[in-house]
């Protein structure tokens, strides 16, 4: 269990929004009892409303351009009123230069007045549209739901990265991560991390990649049986690229997999079928949570304080041969028990058959469990799973934009689907890359006549999720809050500022957030890096790997890129020649090129290079486990680079500043080099890499 801090946040969201309802009520009972407290006096009903000035009507511009018409200035009587100046004139008859204001005008430059609301493309949004307009709505932004000429600030898509090319902005998708949370690659890459770390990613079933790995399956299932006969395990078959319980199916024995000519052209994964999870009304559930990740480098994760659960509407019953094809009791689906005549739809967010989880957090708090060890449990999931798919994004992102290219930042909202063991163990079922954002469902009026009909639960749920995504990624964010420091230190310098710029500081300055609820995402990295910075030993391979890579764009390591791998870290000696430098980077290739789909380069992927790196760390320092063995390598190749761009950058200024032999007084001498990491131990690290000790790390 991780204890700390993030337990307590975490179980205190709930209490601090109700707090904050609380004031809010508070308040607004106070303006209605005290209306000349805003300071304006209270007007008795009907009383005719004062009339204000027209104002100038704002010069003409292009839709959406970022140029703000000035403020105009303070209306003057009649008598002292000088005429409009001319268009492209300030209010005392000179030119405006463009960048530059007329301070005379009001007092105050044009940063200070509002900036342009930011813009947002959701032409390709597809089914995450109605939610994502009503975000937009409520945020007060510009939406362009057919696209736009001129760039906009953040472009949300409905599938993938791909679907539109964009060169600036913000582009709610990752490159490759649709491929990268299919069940094959998912559990690939959490295989990796279970070698490394088996007790910190216990939290991931035991899983076979078909048909790639079905002897293996076949076998070890048989090993398991003989050593004890009482076993009797069930497994799930989900296809790699199936969705919305697509093709899953539950098998007592190997024999039963479906082995017909459809599993070379649609691979799968097998898995140790959970049968003991946790029941709310004698039905199954599982929980869809959403996270945020909102940056890659460096890396930040957000998790919503809220998600959904989905419910099975057969009562559970362990697998048995007689009801393993009951979908509706096994699978928790919505696309498939929707179409189940006891699915319950209802506007309640604690009934029916899709509920929130906060709900069930409520309803299983008031049993007596501890709600605080659920959430710190789900929290090291989630990180721990992001840490696992991270390295292979990596190399995504730099083949689709390459350092130094234009190209947009990206962000993307995924969900978790886990499942609650009846020991209240969080289990990964999935992560999926596009999670449906759908806020209606379909209701049959009468045999074959559907109508969409809101859904008051994925509403609740799904709008905040967005509107709150929207807003962490907000680009003019840091632009409202320089704005209001300089109209704040612009007013606080003047002894007795006028009536008319106190109030415009106040209608400018005010949060444009304050009329939204408090924010429902909460960072949970890098907020508890220290406790997990140790797990990421693939994502130093990555980096290593990238930048052996040589070509931008590609995703492959050729074989001059390893050979200087090799090289540049030292790692060839008497014991492996560069020839079998050469066998090894082959042997393990071909073999990886043959289990993949991905045939777009020739070379050698980051798994496969992951795979020859343990083999270099096993070799090296024989005697220790294999995480410290891997770490122990890392920190001796990241030595060796280190020396070799320190080298490079000596010669650099050597180079610039040739002629001159001696270093000018008062510049710093060359830092000297780190010690090289004694091999055969490992090194102590200060992201603490090698503290595996300590498998279960408080959350401070």
């Amino acid at each position: 269990m991780l204890r700390g801090s993030p337990e307590r946040e975490l179980a205190a969201w709930w209490e601090a929004e109700a707090v904050a309802a609380t004031k809010a009520q508070a308040a607004k009972e106070q303006v209605r009892v005290d209306p000349g407290a805003a300071g304006e006096p209270e007007r008795k009903a009907g009383e005719e409303q004062p009339k204000e000035p027209a104002p100038a009507p704002p010069c003409a511009a292009e839709e959406g351009d970022a140029r703000i018409p000035p403020r105009p200035p303070p209306t003057l009587p009649v008598s002292l009123a000088k005429p409009e100046p001319a268009s492209g004139l300030c209010p005392h008859g000179k030119s405006r230069i463009k960048g530059r204001s007329c301070k005379r005008s009001s007092g105050q430059p044009d940063e200070y007045c509002s900036l342009r609301p930011v813009t947002v493309d959701s032409s390709k949004a597809r089914t995450s549209l109605d939610a994502l307009k009503i975000s937009i709505r409520q945020l007060k932004w510009k939406e362009f739901p057919f696209g736009r000429r001129l760039p906009c600030d953040i472009y949300w898509h409905g599938v993938s990265f791909h679907d539109n090319d964009i060169f600036s902005g913000q582009v709610n998708k990752f490159p490759g991560m649709t491929e990268m949370v299919r069940k094959i690659t998912l559990s690939r890459a959490v295989r990796i991390m279970q070698n490394l770390f088996p007790e910190e990613y216990n939290f991931y079933p035991r899983s076979w990649i078909l048909p790639d790995e079905f002897q293996l399956f076949v076998a070890q299932v048989r090993m398991v049986k003989d050593g004890d006969p009482s076993w009797k395990p069930t497994f799930i078959v989900k296809p790699d690229s199936g969705c919305q319980g697509d093709g899953i199916y539950l098998i007592k024995d190997p024999s039963d997999i479906r082995l017909s000519g459809t599993l070379q052209s649609r691979p799968a994964v097998v898995q140790e079928y959970i049968c003991k999870p946790l029941l709310i009304d004698k039905l199954k559930f599982d929980i869809r949570l959403y996270v945020l990740l909102k940056s890659l480098e460096p890396l930040e994760i957000y998790i919503a304080k809220d998600g959904l659960s989905r419910f099975c509407t057969e009562p559970y019953q362990e697998p048995n041969p007689k009801n393993l094809h009951h979908i509706f009791m096994h699978l928790t689906n919505y696309s498939l028990n929707v179409h189940s005549g006891n699915f319950v739809h209802s506007d309640s967010t604690s009934t029916g058959s899709k509920r929130t989880f906060s709900s069930i957090l409520y309803r299983l708090s008031s049993k007596g469990v501890d709600i605080k060890k659920i959430w710190s449990d789900i929290i090291s999931l989630v990180i721990k799973t992001v840490i696992a798919l991270t390295p292979e994004l990596k190399v995504f992102y730099q083949s689709d934009i390459p350092a130094g290219r234009p190209g947009p930042t990206c962000f993307q909202i995924l969900g978790f689907d886990i499942l609650l063991m009846k020991n209240l163990k969080p289990i990964l079922l999935e992560v999926n890359a596009n999670p449906s954002m759908r806020i209606e469902h379909e209701q049959e009026l009468s045999p074959g006549v559907f109508e969409n009909v809101p859904s008051l639960v994925d509403e609740e749920v799904k709008v905040a999720v967005i509107r709150d995504t929207l807003r962490l990624m907000d680009p003019l964010k840091k632009k409202r809050e320089s704005q209001s420091q300089l109209l704040g230190k612009s007013l606080a310098s003047k002894e007795n500022p006028p009536h008319s710029d106190l109030a415009s500081a106040s209608q400018g300055n005010a949060n444009p957030d304050a009329h939204l609820p408090s924010i429902c995402l909460k960072q949970v990295f890098p907020k508890y890096a220290k406790q997990f910075n140790y797990l990421r030993l693939v994502d130093r391979m990555a980096n290593l790997f990238i930048r052996f890579l040589g070509i931008k764009g590609t995703m492959k390591l050729g074989p001059t890129g390893f050979r200087t791998f090799i090289r540049s870290c030292k790692l060839s000696s008497s014991s492996l020649s560069m020839a079998a430098v050469d066998i090894l980077y082959i042997d393990i290739t071909r073999r990886w090129n043959s289990m993949t789909m991905d045939q777009r380069d020739s070379g050698m992927c980051l798994q496969a290079f992951v795979e020859a790196f343990f083999y270099l760390a096993q070799r090296k320092f024989k005697m220790l486990p294999l995480h410290e063995q891997v770490a122990s390598l890392i920190d001796l190749c990241e030595y060796h680079l280190s020396l070799l761009d320190e080298k490079r950058l000596v010669c650099g200024r050597s180079g610039t500043s040739s002629g001159s032999r001696l270093q000018p007084s008062g510049t710093p001498q060359e830092a000297a080099p780190p010690a090289p990491p004694a091999e055969g131990r490992p090194q102590p690290c200060t992201d603490g890499a090698h503290k595996v000790s300590h498998s279960r790390h408080t959350l401070s």
